[in-house]
């Protein structure tokens, strides 16, 4: 994409138009780091942009963005050098005025992201100071901070992101802004707020995007469940580590860098109902949570389709957070209990979770330790491989559709997942003389239990 983005510079330059790499490539290419996008920002206009590179996409031609088709590769935006009239919206601005390099770098947001190069006569070309405090490892606002964040509002998120993903300080004035204006972030939709949020909670600096978030205020808008985490007490002999908030904070940082999304978020959300569902014994004054993994479920379900997450994130961590509690029951449970419970889609990230769980907390890991024992013991087959017989089969012995019929077919897999049963005429066989009829099943079933 970068050899792409140099040859539509040089056709513009070619063309007698000064065109640059803008933005975040040059500062990532300042940095050492592999950039994902090639901005260009040039003196010619849409249209000119246009005739020159037919077939062009012009969705951003008000605002002077053209995007210019790169071979079989992609796509390359290509912006006008242009000034930004006033933001009535705090998030885009409400007209634009074709102008200059420097004027272009000044409207951006951060001395980092205003840079340009010119890839043609290999240099650097900076308005703002931007190469100054890559140098030093800060971020700064360009111009006055208060006024880049009125202007777009997000930019109080991407300060935070930009923060956490370049490991750098957030300058004074700049970091005062973000702490000022933090309620301000309410205006922005909650779908370009989570999208930051996951870029921040995705990044193997994530602890420190947490704590930023939580010490600007930007948190208090955005998962403002997170801070009432702070100040829940727990039993000191299975959280030696302090509250709640210190816990999940702890966890974050036991992470793997490579960690999805669900699993970052039931580690956030995995003792949300933590809070509403703390008592004390009289007598002992022992702190218990009682029903917090089911109650946490629900919170996190309700506060991941208020961040309008996806269905395939919000499933497996609600699952997740609703289970969490049940590695504690591992090392008791009927192998078939145990098999089940390990075949579910989203097992290796609640086997993870537990994991940060134990470390963040008593550091016991026995559990953790029996299941990856169990797993290696069980992987010469599937963990829950197909049925034995079916309802159909069970029809044609007499039975009836319905839910003795269910919990029959449920007592064969048992048997099979155990391995006492191995074949259908095994499995036929042991209904024939252990369920003659339904009224009896259901009696042994119940007295079983």
């Amino acid at each position: 994409m970068r050899e792409k983005a140099i040859q539509i510079i040089e056709k513009l330059t070619a063309a007698g138009y000064t065109a640059l790499l803008a933005g975040g490539c040059v500062r990532d290419m300042l940095l050492g780091r592999e950039a994902k996008d090639f901005d260009v920002a040039t003196s010619a206009t849409p249209e000119q942009v246009v005739r020159l590179f037919p077939g062009s996409k012009t969705v951003g031609a008000h605002f002077g963005v053209v995007v210019v088709r790169a071979g079989d590769h992609g796509f390359v935006e290509v912006a006008t050098f242009r000034s930004d009239g006033s933001y009535s919206d705090g998030r885009r601005p409400d007209s634009v005025t074709f102008s200059t390099p420097e004027m272009d770098a000044e409207r951006r947001d951060f001395t980092v992201n205003g840079l340009f190069y010119d890839p043609l006569a290999k240099k650097v070309i900076d308005h703002v100071g931007g190469e100054k405090d890559l140098q030093m490892g800060l971020l700064r606002a360009i111009g006055v901070a208060a006024q880049r964040f009125e202007e777009d509002r997000l930019r109080l998120m991407r300060a935070v992101r930009f923060a956490t993903v370049l490991g750098f300080d957030i300058e004074h004035a700049t970091w005062e802004s973000v702490c000022g204006l933090a309620d301000k972030i309410s205006s922005v939709s909650i779908e370009r707020i989570r999208d930051e949020f996951v870029k921040i909670m995705l990044h193997e600096n994530r602890v420190r995007g947490f704590d930023l978030l939580v010490n600007s205020g930007l948190m208090q808008h955005i998962l403002p469940e997170i801070l009432a985490l702070q100040g829940c007490e727990q039993p000191p002999q299975f959280h030696p580590e302090g509250d709640v908030f210190i816990h999940t904070r702890l966890m974050l940082s036991l992470l793997p860098t490579e960690a999805s999304l669900p699993l970052v978020m039931s580690v956030l959300l995995h003792d949300i109902a933590k809070p509403a569902t703390q008592t004390r014994d009289t007598d002992t004054g022992r702190i218990r949570f009682n029903g917090h993994d089911k109650l946490g479920a629900e919170m996190t379900g309700e506060i991941m389709r208020r961040m309008k997450f996806p269905n395939d994130v919000i499933e497996p961590a609600v699952v997740a957070v609703e289970h969490h509690m049940t590695f504690m029951e591992v090392q008791r449970m009927r192998t078939a209990t145990l098999k089940r419970f390990m075949s579910r889609p989203s097992f290796d990230d609640e086997l993870a979770l537990h994991r940060v769980d134990c470390l963040g907390s008593n550091g016991k890991l026995d559990n953790y330790e029996f299941v990856l024992a169990k797993r290696e013991e069980f992987s010469k087959a599937p963990l829950v491989p197909p049925r034995l017989i079916n309802g159909g089969d069970l029809i044609k012995l007499g039975w009836h559709a319905g839910p003795a019929l269910g919990r029959l077919l449920n007592a064969i897999q048992t048997l099979q997942l155990e391995g006492a049963l191995t074949s259908k005429d095994e499995a036929l066989a042991w209904v024939k003389e252990k369920a003659p009829v339904a009224d009896e099943f259901e009696e042994a079933e119940t007295s079983e239990n």
